[in-house]
C-alpha cells in the first residue's frame, strides 16, 4: 500500500514537477500537474509535499504596500465642553492685516496671512485657548490648503470646516489639546 493519497500535494524527486495525485493503483501514481497535465509515477519517485501556504516575495510586497497606506482617521466627537468652549477669531482677509494691500504681491499676502496664523496659533497655545476659528474666506482655496498644511505640523492640535452657519464655508476651527 502507498503513503500517498488521493489529494495530496507530490512533487517528483528527479523532476520540477508538482500536481495533485488524482489516482493510485499499486505503487503507480497518477498525478495531476500545476500545469493540467495527467502524469504517471511510481511511489518511489514523488515526494510529499505538506499543505503549508507559501508566499511569493511580490505577494509580501503587496501586502507590505497595503499596509504603508495611511489609515483613515475616525471622526471625533465633541464633547460638550469642547462645544461650549469660548473661541478666538482671528480674520485673514488682507484688508484686515495692511492698510493698503494693492501695494503687494499674491506671494508676500500668503505669506503675511500664514505668519499670522502661525503667530495667533502659537499665542493660543501659549495661553491655553481651546478653539480659534481662522477666518480665511472662500477664494480658489490656496490660504485654506496652507493653512491645513500649517495645522499639520502640531501634535495637540486638529481642526475642521467651522460652524457653517455662522462662517459659510471660508473659516476653519482649531481645537488645541491642553494638557491640564
Amino acid at each position: 500500500m502507498s503513503q500517498f493519497q488521493i489529494g495530496d500535494i507530490v512533487e517528483t524527486i528527479d523532476d520540477v514537477i508538482k500536481g495533485v495525485v488524482e489516482s493510485i493503483n499499486g505503487e503507480q501514481i497518477t498525478i495531476v500537474s500545476d500545469d493540467g497535465f495527467s502524469l504517471d509515477f511510481m511511489a518511489k519517485e514523488l515526494v510529499y509535499i505538506s499543505n503549508e501556504i507559501r508566499v511569493s516575495n511580490s505577494e509580501i510586497a503587496e501586502i507590505k504596500k497595503e499596509k504603508e497606506l495611511p489609515k483613515r482617521k475616525k471622526a471625533t466627537v465633541l464633547r460638550v465642553k469642547e462645544r461650549t468652549a469660548p473661541k478666538m477669531e482671528v480674520d485673514l482677509h488682507i484688508n484686515q492685516l495692511v492698510k493698503n494691500p494693492k501695494q503687494i504681491g499674491k506671494f508676500e499676502m500668503l505669506n503675511l496671512q500664514l505668519d499670522t496664523a502661525k503667530r495667533q496659533l502659537d499665542f493660543a497655545i501659549s495661553k491655553r485657548i481651546q478653539k480659534i476659528v481662522f477666518i480665511h474666506g472662500v477664494g480658489e482655496g490656496v490660504l485654506k490648503e496652507e493653512l491645513g498644511y500649517l495645522f499639520r505640523k502640531y501634535d495637540n492640535v486638529k481642526f475642521y470646516d467651522a460652524d457653517y452657519q455662522k462662517y459659510g464655508l471660508g473659516a476653519t476651527e482649531v481645537y488645541i489639546f491642553q494638557n491640564f
